[in-house]
């Protein structure tokens, strides 16, 4: 029997070309309403499952995590290096995106008429910095029972770092449930290996929805738009972040893409990094041998603090929708959009096109209407695939260099 690995790969291509013939034919076509109809029930199921464990795997990870870092004295190194991880390959992701736009100046002569209709259609919403940063912060300290019930990633995760110290200043009065905590985490890790034995079929109808709903003329109009994400997102996730792998732990790239590549398929399929991270943990442990206790940390806070694809896409769309409406931007003008995308891309949540709330923090930030976000809401959704596919290797990297550099640390001062 094919691998899972292999069967995702295959699953995945038979979606596109399906979706590709499906969208060939009339939209009032029976076939062409009923294999959507399939497609969009059998992603929908499969994205549910993955949600079902995303919760309790997320609170469980940290909090094992966490208790596990403490106990061999590395929380604070792996903390900090994992934080710094983030950070300079968010700032790297957008300096390789305004550095593109700048030379290449997509969007420039093009007219806004065409998108009229969508711009009237469209409602904004206005967020300021300051409005940005009261909505982050307290948004990190909420009841926990109702960050369970809505699925604030945040909140529960920012719970969780606490639960998790708490069990190791009590030491041996909170064994118990930590030992609970442990063997709650493995029983979810066997669920999310039977949910991963559907993936083929889940990816192969997201892709084929995806494909065939694309409306192929307006995608033709943006195309330099579109070429440019697409090419800063693919150099920074096949030359950047391999490229930093590779100085730091010295692991061949292919090695990286063999071992993630489940991971990085689902991403693809579900533009969901905070849906992938039942994968992503599995393919960082199993198949390229990180240790739960840094998996369980580093990969879940990269799902909701790291999106370098984010990042990428807003740093590059803003100077997109400055070339539209014929506005300069200058040096200082830039170095604002770096600093409010790399912020707004932090808060931003891991679930399809939730970049598009932050967007219009980053216009506005250099005087840009927040209604040109319309512009890119109909084209927002394919390039998302990719950009969210680069958020969760940025992830699983993260994982990788961490737990290198924690290591090290540790030989070091024992030496």
């Amino acid at each position: 029997m094919p691998s899972l690995n292999r069967l995702i790969f295959i699953a995945a291509a038979i979606g596109v070309l399906v979706g590709w013939l499906i969208g060939l034919l009339p939209e009032d076509a029976g076939l062409r309403g009923g294999v959507l109809y399939a497609s969009t029930l059998t992603g929908a199921v499969f994205v549910g499952l993955l949600k079902m464990v995303l919760i309790p795997l997320i609170f469980t990870s940290i909090v094992v995590g966490v208790a596990s870092l403490q106990a061999h004295h590395q929380v604070h190194r792996v903390w900090i290096t994992t934080l710094l991880f983030f950070a300079f390959t968010t700032a790297a992701a957008m300096l390789v995106a305004l550095v593109a736009a700048n030379l290449f100046r997509p969007g420039a002569g093009m007219s806004l008429a065409m998108f009229a209709d969508a711009m009237q259609d469209f409602e904004a919403r206005q967020m300021t910095m300051p409005e940005f940063f009261r909505h982050f912060l307290t948004g990190l300290f909420k009841n926990p029972f109702e960050a369970f019930t809505n699925g604030d990633i945040l909140s529960v995760l920012v719970f969780a770092i606490f639960v998790g110290v708490a069990l190791v200043a009590g030491g041996q009065r909170y064994q118990t449930i930590l030992q609970m905590m442990q063997e709650l985490l493995d029983m979810l890790l066997r669920i999310i290996s039977w949910i991963m034995w559907l993936a083929p079929l889940g990816i192969m109808a997201l892709l084929t929805r995806l494909v065939a709903e694309q409306d192929v003329t307006l995608l033709m109009s943006m195309l330099g738009f579109i070429v440019l994400v697409f090419g800063t997102t693919l150099f920074h996730g096949a030359v950047v972040l391999p490229g930093i792998l590779y100085a730091v732990t010295r692991r061949s790239p292919l090695w990286f893409f063999r071992g993630s590549r489940e991971a990085l398929i689902t991403a693809f399929a579900t533009s969901s990094s905070s849906a992938t991270i039942p994968v992503s943990l599995r393919c960082a442990e199993r198949n390229l041998g990180v240790p739960r206790r840094i998996a369980g940390f580093v990969i879940p806070m990269g799902a909701t603090v790291n999106m370098d694809g984010t990042a990428l896409y807003e740093a590059a769309a803003a100077l997109f929708v400055a070339n539209l409406i014929g506005i300069e931007l200058n040096l200082v003008q830039q170095l604002v959009v770096f600093m409010t995308a790399m912020i707004a891309s932090s808060g931003a949540p891991g679930i399809p096109s939730a970049g598009m709330v932050t967007m219009v923090m980053v216009l506005q930030a250099v005087g840009l209407p927040a209604e040109a976000i319309a512009i890119l809401l109909p084209i927002d959704r394919l390039l998302d695939t990719v950009r969210t596919a680069v958020n969760v290797e940025g992830d699983i990297i993260g994982s990788l260099v961490v737990q290198k550099l924690a290591d090290d640390g540790a030989e070091y001062q024992g030496a």
